[in-house]
């Protein structure tokens, strides 16, 4: 991650990512010296002087009123979440003296409660940098069956999401739209960044994935944000095949930063017959015998589950 990400960096690669005509301006056919939007054309969008405007861009300037961001925002064709970001970012900005780092983070009795009252469907808890700090039993057959399930009580080694899907073939592999999911876990670090900016752990984490993955750094060149929400994916299991998944997620009111993803399947879907014999196999078999027909059913679902 760049020293100084902030304010500047979004409205410059967000001004360059605009044509005229997107925002309703003539374009003459002239020669653009630079990609997208002009400075003094963003300003005139947004009433606001263009000198006011470079120095914003520039990091000069320190103290956008939140009328002016709101200008800005409306410019560019912002949407709630990305507006939202732009103030995240102003703030960040304005910040002096020493900064508080983010404390630990760790999971409280309540959320575990939550976590198990989900029962068999799966449902893994994420922290602020998309660490993962706890799952149930079928969450954990679901993403990451290949890790020790006890892995996230050691915070030193957690499994971290973001990294699992750009480095990890196992869950890239998971993924049948994989772009989709890196573009989304992409722009929530983006977001994280902007309510986060003093943790030194998730600058790290960026800096990691920028260097080890050529498409995590074009992704985040890109500086698009993405809230946390539902979202449909098309997921191949090792065990029980492809299925057509929506993972939904809660946010934990007494935990910033924390949310419960739960994955879900359209009721009486092959999807959420695969979903059904996933928490089978992976709950602790009484009988050898049992275990063996949940295991055999699960490898007969994947030519059917869809």
């Amino acid at each position: 991650m760049n020293k100084k990400p902030g304010l500047g960096d979004f409205l410059q690669r967000r001004r360059a990512q605009l044509l005229p005509a997107d925002v309703g301006l003539p374009d003459f056919g002239e020669r653009r010296r630079v990609p997208g939007l002009r400075r003094d054309e963003l300003a005139q969008l947004a009433g606001i002087g263009l000198s006011y405007y470079t120095r914003l861009e520039q990091g000069v300037s320190l103290n956008a009123s939140p009328e002016v961001l709101d200008a800005l925002a409306r410019a560019l064709g912002l949407d709630e979440v990305e507006r939202t970001h732009l103030h995240d970012l102003a703030r960040a900005t304005r910040r002096s003296g020493k900064r508080r780092r983010p404390a630990p983070e760790h999971m409280g009795e309540t959320t575990m409660q939550l976590l198990e009252a989900f029962g068999d469907a799966p449902a893994i808890v994420l922290g602020r940098r998309s660490d993962v700090l706890a799952w149930n039993r079928t969450g954990h057959s679901l993403f990451a069956g290949h890790l020790d399930r006890r892995i996230p009580d050691q915070p030193d080694r957690r499994p971290n999401m973001a990294r699992m899907v750009f480095l990890d073939a196992h869950t890239r592999d998971l993924f049948v739209d994989w772009r989709k999911k890196a573009r989304t876990v992409v722009g929530k670090l983006r977001l994280a960044v902007g309510q986060y900016p003093d943790d030194p752990a998730l600058a790290t984490l960026i800096g990691e994935l920028a260097m080890k993955s050529t498409e995590f750094a074009a992704l985040w060149s890109e500086n698009r944000v993405r809230n946390w929400e539902i979202a449909a994916y098309r997921m191949r299991h090792p065990l029980v095949g492809q299925m057509h998944l929506n993972l939904q997620t809660l946010t934990i009111p007494q935990e910033p930063g924390q949310r419960v993803v739960v994955a879900t399947a359209e009721a009486g879907s092959g999807s959420q017959a695969a979903l059904h014999l996933l928490a089978r196999a992976s709950s602790p078999a009484p009988r050898q015998a049992g275990h063996s027909s949940a295991t055999a059913e699960c490898a007969q679902a994947e030519t059917s589950a869809i």
